[in-house]
């Protein structure tokens, strides 16, 4: 990739405007796996599988918190209310899922967090500037090494994540929803 497969502005903003779209479908289904999911199944950990939703939803939050906002505009001193250190060391890449859920926020405090995340997010990347958009960026990114190339993975990566919240659900034995 070199400077010529970058995006120009009108490009970009265009570009952002469907990802916008792909964002909203991802999390869409996301909630509807996570509906379809009693919150007692939350911190189980199916045999043979190293994960549960629980651990999903926190990473998702944590997650979009990171590419749609901090990587945006860098951390504010609300953000540490918002995703305290303590709970971005629980659900960040590295961290393992545990599954006693005495000493981790409940199924409808993650909920209310990732949906809290979700809304701010999603108002702060429609109010963007294009011309941040163009800005460069490290890994992770999709197509591109620039801030759109972040807000670009974001779908995917929640994606990724809905698809290993299906495979929980199904080793708990719960139905699929599509």
């Amino acid at each position: 990739m070199n400077d010529n497969d970058i995006p120009d502005i009108a490009a970009a903003a265009s570009i952002l405007a469907g990802t916008i779209g792909q964002i909203e479908f991802a999390r869409q289904y996301t909630e509807e796996l996570l509906e379809a999911t009693p919150r007692e199944h939350w911190f189980e950990k199916p045999e043979g599988l190293p994960t549960h939703i629980a651990w999903q939803v926190g990473h998702l939050t944590v997650s979009q918190y990171g590419l749609l906002m901090f990587r945006m505009r860098g951390r504010r001193p609300e953000d540490l209310t918002l995703i305290p250190g303590k709970f971005r060391k629980a659900y960040s890449r590295q961290s393992v899922p545990n599954s006693d859920g005495t000493i981790q926020p409940s199924a409808d405090e993650l909920l209310d967090r990732l949906n809290r995340v979700h809304e701010l997010a999603m108002t702060e990347v429609e109010a963007i500037e294009p011309s941040v958009l163009l800005e460069p960026v490290d890994m992770p990114y999709a197509a591109y090494p620039i801030k759109l190339g972040a807000i670009m993975f974001c779908p995917m990566h929640e994606q990724i994540h809905a698809g290993q919240i299906g495979l929980v659900r199904r080793a708990l034995g719960l139905s699929p929803v599509r």
